[in-house]
Formats: structure tokens, C-alpha cells, sequence
């Protein structure tokens, strides 16, 4: 008799939380450790958890999810996202320098200005995909580590992750990639050769609007990661035991939820472009979309729920028509069950390099023709 000793795949792995049964009860869903601490043996050693900042069984097991999704060595659970990509920076040392991408995420930007200012790091911003800008970057000083965002937030722009880890590596930099808007469900950074991926685990891995959380994930155990694991340790910046038991509820539904909104961006990101009032549509499964095909090379089941679009006015038409909207909800934040929508640049501020008419979309779940419907309406009106 032979025994079918294949691994289930990551989305099996994903529903069953790695399958994981509580030892005392034998429940399928597990328990909340509250504890702070844990008692020691006789001998004043340590026979499980140590210290709650350091060990705690209920986000241990949302880290060893994560790390599976990744293909990582090794997962970190943070407070937010921006715990999780200030860590990275600090651990890398004083007046270390950086190079990040001129569109990205922009509290960490701003972040990253602002430190660079101090004397913090040292800092240089390139465009976005641009490896020859890179390439000369790299060339110019000693670079301790090279930050990329694909795709980027919130213009969609991508980046060739290979191509980004060969040039940086050969530099001697290390290569760690904000993966928040492809989750591992579309893109694994650490299979292309990233030595760090990071998430805003708030937005898709949560997936429901209710949990502030961030997470990195490492191909090898370094001196980065060790000193990234201390900066958790020693500032405290770790998730609590019931946000951690939320992120795991959210994890289980990852494929589904993800592969849902991806196929709803695609179809809104289509309709957009069909209109002639609207002067550019980003999003990175349009052929249209310069970055398309090399998506299509690391992205897989989707491009991703963001869609951003330029209105063709002025930043008034863009407010008006985000205001018009019925379903979309004007609100911060992406990757929930519901749809979202927000105008960047009166948020960024005067620094921000995103056009004034630009709405970004957080597509959701719901039926997609609503949607749709809901941004012809909301364009019409304005």
C-alpha cells in the first residue's frame, strides 16, 4: 500500500491555521493567553514561554503561519506596520544608508525624511523601477540596505524584485521588500531573493478592519534579524495576545478574501479605463500599465485589490466624486472586507508626489458590478 505523503498546499496549510490542536481541550480554534508570565521549573529554568514580550503562545502561532506563507526562516509579529519597518531601519546602525523608492508608503517616507534629517541614516529616494537610477545609486557610496515597495502605495507603481536583489546583493546590500498590497498570496519576496519582506498585517492579512499589526519575515537567521529581534524585545513594540488571536482568525480566510478583491480590482480597474472622463488608470493587470509585464513574471492568482485612477479635473472633482460615492466609504487604511476610498494628496500634504486628482481604491468583496455601478454614478455626479 502506498501512502500519499504530499504536503498540502499553502492554502490548506492557511484555512487550518497549520492545523494546530489545543493539547488540553483539543479545540480547533485556540485559546487567548493572556498571561504575562510563566512559571519556571524547580531548577529556575525556563520549560516554556519566558516573558510575554519575548514569548507568548497565542502570536507565536501567528508567526509560524506567516513564516510558512513566506517561505521564511523565521516570522515577527509588531504593533503596527510601522513598528515592524522602524525596527529594520534602527537595527541597521547610526548614519547607515538607505536607499527607498520615491513613491511608497508615505508615513514611513515621511519617516525615513525626517530621520535622515536628524543624521539617523543617510538617505537617497529613486524612482521606482528604475534600475539604472539604482544601479548608480549603489555605485556612488556604500548602501547598507536597499527598500523597495512593489507594488507601491498608492500609485501602483512595480518593481523587479530580481532584478533589485542582483544589483543591490552584488553592492553588498540587503534587500527588504514592503510586500503589504501582494500578500504571500500573490508575491513571495523571499523566493526572488529578498532577505527581509515586510507587512502592514493590518490591511489583507487581517483582512477586516480591526486589528493594528505589523510583520516581518526573514530568509536566514543574521546579524540584521538578531538585532531586529532585539529592537522588538527591548522597546516592547510587540502585539497583544488578543490582537494576535484576531490576525490569526483573518489569516484563515487570506486566499479567500484576497483572491476575491483581486478579481473585483481587475474588473473596476477595466471599467475605469473604459471611461473618457477618466485620464489614467493605475493598476498593475492592465496591460496598459507599464509595470504589467513584469507583474504578471512575480505576481500569481491576481494583482492585487488597489486601484488608483485620475479623474482628469482638479482636486475639487476628485473630492466630489470620493464624496458621490455610495458604496466605497471614505476612510484610511485597505485590504478589508468592504470597499474604500481616499484622496491621497490632501492627506500626504504639500510633499506628496501624488497627483491632485488621483482616488485611491481599496476594492473589497462585495459584488462587483455594485461596485462598478457605484463609480459611474459617483463620476456622472460630479
Amino acid at each position: 500500500m502506498s501512502s500519499n505523503t504530499r504536503k498540502p498546499n499553502r492554502r490548506s496549510i492557511t484555512a487550518q491555521a497549520l492545523g494546530w490542536i489545543d493539547g488540553t481541550t483539543r479545540a480547533l480554534v485556540p485559546p487567548i493567553h493572556t498571561s504575562t508570565s510563566y512559571e519556571r521549573s524547580p531548577d529556575g529554568s525556563w520549560p516554556g514561554a519566558e516573558y510575554t514580550r519575548d514569548d507568548n503562545p497565542t502570536y507565536l502561532q501567528a508567526e509560524a503561519l506567516l513564516a510558512e506563507l513566506e517561505g521564511a526562516e523565521e516570522a515577527l509579529l509588531f504593533a503596527s506596520g510601522m513598528a515592524a519597518a522602524t525596527a529594520v531601519i534602527d537595527a541597521l546602525g547610526p548614519a547607515s544608508r538607505v536607499i527607498a523608492p520615491q513613491k511608497m508608503y508615505w508615513s514611513l517616507r515621511h519617516w525615513l525624511q525626517e530621520r535622515a534629517e536628524s543624521g539617523a541614516i543617510r538617505l537617497e529616494l529613486v524612482d521606482n523601477g528604475d534600475s539604472q537610477a539604482l544601479e548608480a545609486a549603489l555605485a556612488s557610496e556604500p548602501t547598507r540596505l536597499v527598500w523597495i515597495e512593489t507594488p507601491a502605495n498608492p500609485t501602483l507603481d512595480v518593481t523587479d524584485i530580481r532584478e533589485t536583489v542582483d544589483l543591490a546583493h552584488a553592492a553588498g546590500a540587503v534587500v527588504v521588500a514592503d510586500s503589504t498590497l501582494a500578500t504571500p498570496v500573490h508575491t513571495r519576496p523571499l523566493d526572488l531573493g529578498v532577505d527581509i519582506v515586510m507587512h502592514s498585517a493590518t490591511k489583507q492579512l487581517n483582512g477586516h478592519g480591526d486589528v493594528l499589526a505589523g510583520a516581518l519575515a526573514t530568509a536566514a537567521d543574521s546579524d540584521l534579524w538578531r538585532a531586529i529581534r532585539g529592537q522588538r524585545s527591548g522597546r516592547g513594540g510587540v502585539l497583544g495576545p488578543f490582537e494576535a488571536w484576531l490576525l490569526l482568525r483573518g489569516m484563515r480566510t487570506l486566499f479567500l478574501r484576497v483572491e476575491a478583491s483581486s478579481a473585483n480590482a481587475q474588473r473596476v480597474a477595466e471599467a475605469l479605463e473604459a471611461r473618457s472622463e477618466v485620464r489614467a488608470v493605475y493598476y498593475p493587470g492592465l496591460r496598459s500599465h507599464p509595470g504589467h509585464e513584469v507583474a504578471r513574471s512575480q505576481m500569481t492568482g491576481g494583482f492585487g485589490s488597489m486601484v488608483s485612477f485620475c479623474v482628469g479635473g482638479d482636486a475639487e472633482t476628485a473630492l466630489r466624486i470620493a464624496s458621490s460615492m455610495k458604496l466605497f466609504k471614505q476612510a484610511t487604511s485597505l485590504g478589508h472586507t468592504e470597499s474604500l476610498v481616499e484622496h491621497r494628496a490632501s492627506v500626504e500634504g504639500p510633499s506628496s508626489p501624488v497627483p491632485g486628482d488621483l482616488l485611491r481604491l481599496s476594492v473589497g468583496i462585495e459584488d462587483a458590478s455594485d461596485l462598478i455601478d457605484d463609480l459611474y454614478q459617483a463620476i456622472a455626479a460630479a
